[in-house]
């Protein structure tokens, strides 16, 4: 019997972008949020060898090019064990929508071989597994409120920030990584340190900011940490680059404000941009909105650490 794993998405509260290093990376600070909505992926492990990968989604690879594909050669290797590996996605989440899909998928992968092969992967080799696959999957061995350090793979978990109401909207735009990083090299040309270290600043003031020790409710503390996270002016560097080539994205980033969003940004280098709001209603009326203006907006939740951990497994 398949064992099922969901996969859930990720935000970047912030993004900065530094020189580019000798390894050919650029320096990254990023602040990761996770959030409710998820992909599912199915694992079915089988005497003999192999692997194979099933989508209905005819954007997700099926081939040695998918994440999850090559976390379960990674996994196989490390363990040396040899099965037959199916593996079937279903895709809920934008594929190359800067939410983190592809790398969650290959997390979830790994966690679900861990517990069908019914063998423990010491945790420092997850790590490295993780890191191996892609820059912002070992995030998604955290979980929650996540701070990203080198190319964004050196992950350490913050304090968890309360559950936070979320609009996803996914735009039908195409963002080339590669290209916005070489934009931005061209955009900076000099060294970008100093927008490294005013992230640093942004994100001290934000998470050591007056709603500490605030006793209210839940619905309150949360309020007043969007208020927070404005005053700090975390940003997104890649939306110096993206929104000039996509003015369409600047104009969802400014619908999503005219909706109500305390803050909203681009997430990753795009396309998808996600607004943060005060309640529930006031996310479901913003994507009730934005859908009836032709946008795929959904509304959603961030996703604490705790709260990750304990809906993993479908």
């Amino acid at each position: 019997m398949a064992l099922a794993v969901h996969s859930f998405a990720k935000v970047n509260l912030g993004l900065r972008i530094g020189p580019r290093r000798t390894d050919g990376f650029h320096e990254l600070r990023t602040v990761y949020q996770t959030l409710a909505l998820h992909d599912v992926i199915k694992i079915d492990v089988k005497p003999g060898m192999g692997i194979e990968i099933r989508s209905k989604d005819p954007r997700v690879p099926t081939d040695e090019s998918n994440t999850c594909y090559r976390m379960t050669e990674r996994v196989l290797k490390a363990l040396k064990v040899r099965k037959k590996v199916t593996l079937c996605i279903e895709k809920r989440l934008p594929v190359e929508g800067g939410v983190g899909g592809a790398s969650s998928n290959a997390v979830a992968t790994m966690l679900g071989l861990e517990r069908a092969l019914k063998v423990p992967i010491p945790a420092e080799v997850k790590l490295r597994l993780a890191a191996e696959t892609g820059s912002d999957v070992p995030l998604f061995l955290v979980g929650g409120t996540v701070l990203g350090l080198g190319r964004g793979e050196d992950v350490y978990p913050l304090p968890d920030l309360p559950a936070l109401d979320c609009v996803l909207v996914a735009p039908e735009v195409g963002i080339s990584t590669p290209r916005a990083f070489a934009d931005w090299d061209k955009l900076t040309a000099s060294d970008a340190s100093d927008t490294m270290n005013e992230f640093s600043r942004s994100v001290w003031s934000w998470l050591c900011g007056p709603t500490t020790g605030v006793p209210a409710r839940s619905g309150d503390r949360a309020e007043a940490l969007l208020l927070d996270l404005v005053r700090a002016g975390i940003e997104n560097d890649f939306e110096r680059v993206v929104f000039p080539q996509h003015s369409e994205l600047r104009e969802v980033k400014r619908a999503l404000e005219r909706a109500g969003a305390s803050f909203a940004s681009l997430s990753g280098s795009g396309s998808s941009l996600f607004g943060l709001f005060p309640s529930s209603a006031a996310a479901e009326k913003a994507a009730k909105k934005l859908s009836a203006d032709g946008l795929r907006a959904v509304a959603t939740k961030t996703l604490p650490r705790e709260e990750y951990w304990k809906k993993l497994w479908g």
